[in-house]
This record gives C-alpha cells, structure tokens and sequence, in this order.
C-alpha cells in the first residue's frame, strides 16, 4: 500500500463541508472525521474545558442542565480575538488528540477525510496530505449561515468575518469545490477530486 490519502476538508462556514462530507461517506464509503464534532465532545457536561469556560465567563454561560450555553458562549468570543484566542487554546490541542486517536485506528484505511474548518487558523495542514476547500459566492455563504443559524446580517458577517478569507483558503487548496451550483455539479467535482490521484 502507497501512502495513506488523508484529505483536509476546508472551507469557510456554511460553504458545504458537511455535504461534501457525507457525499464521500455515502457514495465511497470513507471514513470521515469531523473536527466540530471533536470540539462539541471537548465541552461536554462535567468535562475539564468545560469546567474552565464556567470559571472564565460564570455559570451563566451554562444551560440550566448544566450544557454550554452555545449561542451566548458565541456572541462573546467573535466579538473578542482575545477571548476567541483563549478558547481555542482551551479547545484546539483537544481536538488533535481526538484525531491522532481516530488516525491509529485507521492506518490500513487507504483514504480518509479530515473535516476541520479551521485548518489553516489552527494550524492542523501538517496532519493531511492533501486540501480540498470548499467554496460559494459571499451572498451565498451568508444567506446560507443566516438561515441554518437564525442569526442577522450582521453577526452571520461578524462570524465570516473571523475566519480567512476563502479566497486565501483557495490559493493554498490542492482542490477547490464550487459549491455555487446544483448538487449535482458539486458531486461531479468530487468524483473528479477523488479519482485523481494525490
């Protein structure tokens, strides 16, 4: 066996990682490991991150089940790089763990996809061989994030706004998915991505 093929999917939010995601699953059954869902374990109830959210911010910041109260946590850090910063340090080397984990579980696995939105602002290209970066027009990504999220114009822009730009995640892309028109343009440029050979 060649080297393993480990994809880090990319992109910006609500550009369509997770369509892109489970086309791969679904269609070729590749093991898909989802950075969100590592960070969504790191602040489980009664986890230490958690515990130190609370000590930051009050337990206020907690539902009254004792879960992250996610929207209020967010309003906080994309309106303050600093606290932004210190959230991530709290989050980030967790995460890595979780896949270095998931990836000694994997090594006979000929391909497998990374899905990390912050790959680039986290640092994490050095654990992939290849990147895909997913893309839409400006007014298609926030629309998009507005109607999943529930959020206004302006904080759908403030949370764009606090990742790169994805023009600038392009130009470091191996591949690029347009993900402006119909599903099933997007699947052919997968089909294509992935039978190409890394």
């Amino acid at each position: 066996m060649g080297q393993q093929r480990i994809i880090g999917l990319t992109g910006g939010i609500a550009t369509g990682k997770s369509t892109v995601a489970e086309y791969l699953q679904k269609q070729y059954g590749v093991p898909i490991l989802d950075a969100d869902v590592y960070a969504r374990q790191a602040v489980e109830v009664g986890s230490p991150i958690l515990g130190a959210i609370a000590a930051r911010y009050g337990t206020q910041i907690l539902r009254s089940d004792g879960s992250l109260d996610r929207p209020q946590l967010g309003q906080i850090v994309f309106s303050d790089r600093a606290e932004k910063a210190w959230l991530e340090q709290q989050i980030h080397p967790y995460v890595r763990q979780c896949f270095a984990t998931a990836m000694a579980n994997l090594s006979a696995v000929a391909t497998v996809v990374q899905v990390i939105p912050l790959l680039f602002e986290a640092n994490l290209t050095d654990q992939v061989t290849e990147i895909w970066v997913v893309t839409c027009a400006y007014d298609t990504q926030r629309q998009r994030l507005m109607t999943r999220n529930q959020l206004s114009p302006a904080a759908a822009e403030q949370r764009i706004q606090n990742q790169w730009p994805l023009a600038q995640k392009a130009e470091l892309a191996d591949v690029v998915l347009d993900n402006e028109g119909t599903l099933a343009a997007l699947y052919q440029q997968i089909d294509a991505a992935l039978q190409a050979t890394a």
